[in-house]
């Protein structure tokens, strides 16, 4: 009888080994075709050295500055090394204690969780996923949704896991961890939550910063130190304490980090309408998705990063000399300008023609756009556009929130001038400064590439060319002051904005100095406007530009990018080159997959050129452009010319500099809309200033080492006498003789 129980007993035990070993079998199995992609998708070697991820491209400045960022998630890679120790040590502490003494896989965790969690019904206990299994899950998201399915991805989850410990570094797994995590407020990976949350690198962030920021990763948006102050101060605290546990700070750090409150001053979520250089981000984003589609990039997914020539100093100099003209001085002489005036801004224009306007904006605007896609009729939509609403308006001092009507906030918005600045080396083409606007977030309109306006006097420096490459005038060469009338243009005869010195001999240095139109009118009927418009286009310029004589006075549209590529022509001796944006792209992996030339070609002599400089030295000497010494204390060598369209609608300064031209253009955004008097609405008060308050900042910027010396002279010696004074004695003429000019 025992002998037969004794039997039994070995059968049940020896079935029960063969059940395990079965058991044992089909699990190995299981995992081993698992591993081979047997049962389903399972991340190859290259496809583990290389995951899927959707990696932001970077924008960097000439000084290696971050400007921004394209992507659909907002996220940057970083490695092992750029961490600080404290963000490793919050991470490890809190998410996996044992992470440096497991291969992927914890089974102290599971087997906790499963005793405690699942029998147990505590669901404090924690979790038994280790930082790989969970970088697996970021790498190959869960597809799955029933129970079965969740299981068996677990499963899959853990084989990647010991395949990503094999072929990676315990250093490397937290870096691609990191990398991959969603820390909210749009920010994917810790390179970019640290700049959003506090504007530092990774491997700037302090104790209590890396354990808010790992504490965001149980749950971004109820942990949020902007939304819910509370909960991220508790979970801070959570953090601290499993630091404190793992002893990598000590009991007393722990109760003197625990009660510091969250600092979150630099706080600034990161996005394509805020930040330096907008405008420049999004003329840039056009021609990148361009180059992107003929090279086989994605630029909002391939991690890309993108070295532009702009300085980051020199950009934000730009932006503070229009906030400070702009948001100071004129839009505030703007608005006492137009206080209580019939029709306001728009000048001189009819009630039936202003109503026009405001429902051409109407029908442009998102709202009318998207009511009228929901089906409303435009009874409906007009009647919603005067209803008052709560929103959020743009001021000089600051975002406001108001209530006003849509309308309304039409009208509104029409009492803002607007401008467009660029600043560029003529020796390079190196865009040093780009403002579009002067708020990206509420006027989306790029002032310096997609605005095209009246150049007024800026075009006469183009006019004088001309003359000079002819060799038959001089900077003393002397010309009357009478009017010019163009009998095969309607008896077209332009007249000068003052009388002075009318019906005298004045030379073309005086004449450019004081923007005499009598004398620009003279020389375009010596010269042919075709001749014109063949020299402005070889210097860049390729806006359409008519026939016409008018054209000597700057009746053309033309673009403030192409004036100051035009501009840099003078200064770099004669030799057009374009203005260039982008100096190398290098892909993620560190690879320069491009590299950018800017074009050029002679087209004058340097004699000329150098001639055309001395002629707009004047204009600052002694000319419209005056208060850039008297006012700014720039002493420094400066070429400039000022431009002021008809009524006022355009004001223009562009000034140039042996290693800096750059130009400005300020108005309204269309041009009825302007000052009603020249002394407020002329280039050299309305755009002037701009320049001289960047130029102020960069010339006193130690850092830029900004050169003031002189233009260079020719290689070879002038063969004309800059000395007007000596010219007119070997000319040995009377001052005021115009009998035979004509």
């Amino acid at each position: 009888m025992k002998s037969s129980k004794q039997t039994v007993d070995k059968s049940i035990i020896k079935r029960m080994w063969q059940i395990y070993a079965i058991i044992l079998g089909v699990v190995a199995l299981l995992f081993t075709f698992m591993s081979l992609g047997w049962l389903g998708f399972m991340p190859s070697f290259e496809e583990l050295e290389n995951p899927n991820s959707n990696l932001a491209s970077e924008i960097y400045s000439a000084d290696q500055k971050l400007l921004g960022r394209y992507y659909i998630e907002n996220r940057s890679n970083i490695h092992y090394s750029d961490l600080s120790p404290e963000l490793v040590h919050a991470l490890v502490a809190t998410e996996d204690e044992r992470f440096y003494n497991h291969a992927g896989i914890d089974m102290r965790s599971i087997s906790r969780v499963l005793v405690r969690t699942v029998l147990g019904g505590n669901r404090s206990s924690g979790g038994g996923s280790t930082i790989t299994q969970q970088l697996a899950k970021n790498l190959f998201p869960r597809e799955e949704t029933s129970k079965i399915g969740i299981i068996f991805r677990k499963l899959k989850e853990w084989v990647i896991a010991v395949k990503l410990e094999r072929n990676y570094s315990k250093e490397e797994i937290i870096a691609m961890y990191l990398n991959t995590v969603d820390f909210g407020s749009n920010s994917f990976g810790i390179k970019t939550a640290s700049k959003t949350y506090f504007d530092k690198t990774p491997a700037e962030i302090n104790t209590p910063e890396a354990a808010m920021l790992i504490g965001l990763l149980k749950a971004p948006t109820y942990y949020s130190p902007k939304k819910n102050p509370k909960n991220a101060m508790q979970r801070r605290m959570v953090v601290l304490n499993q630091m404190r546990k793992a002893e990598y700070i000590t009991q007393e750090q722990y109760d003197s980090l625990k009660v510091l409150p969250i600092d979150m001053s630099k706080y600034s979520i990161q996005t394509h309408n805020e930040g330096i250089a907008t405008y420049f981000r999004e003329y840039l984003r056009q021609y990148l998705a361009d180059w992107c589609k003929q090279n086989n990039y994605n630029l909002y997914k391939d991690g890309l990063k993108i070295y532009t020539t702009i300085n980051y100093t020199m950009q934000k100099y730009a932006e503070e000399a229009v906030a400070e003209h702009m948001g100071l001085d004129l839009q505030p002489a703007f608005f006492k300008h137009w206080a209580n005036q019939k029709n306001a801004p728009f000048f001189r224009m009819s009630e039936e023609d202003i109503a026009g306007i405001y429902k051409r904006d109407m029908k442009n605007s998102d709202r009318y756009k998207n009511m009228k896609k929901a089906g409303a009729s435009d009874k409906e939509i007009e009647d919603a556009f005067h209803k008052p609403i709560e929103m959020t308006i743009f001021t000089w001092q600051g975002e406001k929130d108001t209530v006003m009507s849509p309308f309304d906030s039409l009208h509104y918005y029409k009492y803002f001038l607007h401008t467009g600045m660029m600043s560029m080396e003529p020796q390079t083409g190196y865009v040093r400064a780009y403002v579009g606007g002067i708020n990206y977030k509420y006027f989306k309109f790029d002032n310096v590439h997609q605005g095209r306006r009246q150049v007024g006097s800026t075009f006469k420096p183009y006019v004088y060319a001309l003359a000079l490459m002819s060799k038959q005038f001089t900077p003393c060469s002397e010309v009357p002051n009478i009017p010019v009338t163009f009998e095969g243009y309607n008896s077209w005869t332009p007249h000068n904005s003052n009388s002075d010195r009318e019906g005298q001999m004045v030379s073309l240095k005086w004449a450019l100095a004081h923007s005499v139109n009598y004398v620009s009118a003279y020389l375009m009927k010596r010269f042919t406007p075709e001749a014109l418009i063949q020299l402005v286009h070889n210097m860049g310029i390729t806006s359409e530009i008519p026939p016409v004589p008018s054209i000597c006075l700057g009746t053309a549209d033309i673009s403030v990018e192409e004036m100051v590529g035009a501009m840099s022509t003078f200064a770099n001796k004669g030799v057009y080159i374009e203005p260039t944006f982008v100096t190398h792209i290098v892909d993620k992996h560190g690879v320069t997959i491009a590299k950018f030339m800017p074009k050029q070609h002679e087209v004058m002599d340097e004699e000329s050129a150098y001639l055309v400089i001395n002629l707009m030295k004047g204009v600052v000497e002694s000319g419209t452009g005056t208060r850039l010494r008297y006012k700014y204390g720039l002493n420094n060598p400066i070429a400039g010319k000022t431009g002021t369209t008809q009524n006022n609608s355009d004001g223009w300064f562009m000034g140039l500099t042996p290693n800096l031209v750059s130009g400005v253009w300020v108005g309204g955004e269309i041009r009825s809309i302007h000052f009603r008097s020249t002394a407020m609405g002329q280039g050299a008060n309305m755009a002037l200033p701009i320049w001289g308050l960047y130029m102020k900042k960069v010339i006193n910027d130690p850092r830029l080492r900004f050169s003031k010396e002189d233009f260079d002279k020719p290689s070879k010696p002038l063969s004309v006498e800059l000395n007007c004074a000596k010219y007119q004695e070997e000319l040995q003429m009377p001052d005021n003789v115009i009998e035979g000019y004509f």
